[in-house]
Order: structure tokens, then sequence, then C-alpha cells
């Protein structure tokens, strides 16, 4: 893997016509404009950017539920993908919501890159969620990442 020159930063409003772009050539059944507007409408959430030569390449959005922070979206730009991005997002989300927190997500059953990229940074499967994605008709698998698990040696945290 190369050096990324890219930065992370504050998700912004003006960056959606950018994260939309990336949403639809990234997912089958993209989250609406509406969607991301809500998220990032709430003080609470993390809501990041990583962004080179002023264009977005990758974004994430976690809200915080009581004292659960639920990561709800991550997408890196297939153009952009490979270059570690995906985890200097995951590193800046953990370093802005604290490392000792509890974490959940939902992934596709199918999505091995992803779920792989989970268990680095300390998630763990704990079930399914059948048939969750109305697209496919997929499973999710539901993840989590506790202060216990972030404990274990080996783990990101």
């Amino acid at each position: 893997m190369t050096i990324d020159t890219a930065s992370i930063r504050s998700l912004a409003y003006s960056d959606l016509p950018q994260v939309i772009a990336i949403e639809r050539r990234s997912f089958p059944t993209p989250w609406s404009l509406a969607m991301f507007v809500l998220e990032l409408s709430k003080p609470s959430g993390v809501c990041l950017a990583a962004t080179e030569n002023r264009e977005v390449l990758g974004y994430l959005i976690c809200s915080k539920y009581d004292r659960v922070w639920h990561l709800m979206n991550i997408a890196v730009d297939p153009a952009a993908r490979r270059r570690g991005l995906a985890s200097r997002l995951l590193d800046a989300m953990l370093e802005r919501a604290g490392y000792d927190g509890s974490f959940t997500l939902e992934v596709r059953t199918s999505n091995a890159p992803a779920i792989a990229l989970y268990e680095r940074y300390g998630f763990r499967a704990a079930g399914t969620r059948p048939r969750y994605y109305q697209d496919t008709g997929e499973d999710a698998v539901i993840m989590w990442r506790t202060t216990e698990l972030a404990s274990i040696p080996g783990v990101s945290g």
C-alpha cells in the first residue's frame, strides 16, 4: 500500500453532491440526499470526508444513540480504493467518538472485504438480520466493537 496524501476532515453540506455520486457508484441501493442531510444535522454524529485537492474520495457517517455509536455508512470511490482511505476514516471516527465507546454496524454477508476490515478494528459478529437488504433480500451481519473487544491484544484501538 502506498502512503496516501488525502486528508480527513468533517463532512460538509457542500460535499454532498460528490458524496451522492460516490454512493451511487458504491451501493446497489444508495442513500438519498435527505438521508445524508439528516445525519449531518445531528450534532452528536461523526461525519467525515477523505479529500484530496478538494475532491471527496470517501466518507463515513456514524451516529450516536444513547451510549452506542452506529456506523451507518462508509464508502470510498471505486477509483480510489486500496489506498487505505477506509482505514483512515475509521481511525478518525474512533479518535473523535472515543476508543472506549461501543460501536455497532450492519454489513452484507457477502461483503468479505468490509467484514475483514471491521474485524481488524475490533468489530465482532454478533448475529444476523435476515433479509435486511431490501434490494436483494440478503442478510446482514450485525457487528459490535466494545471496550472489552477493543482491549484484546492485536485489536486496533
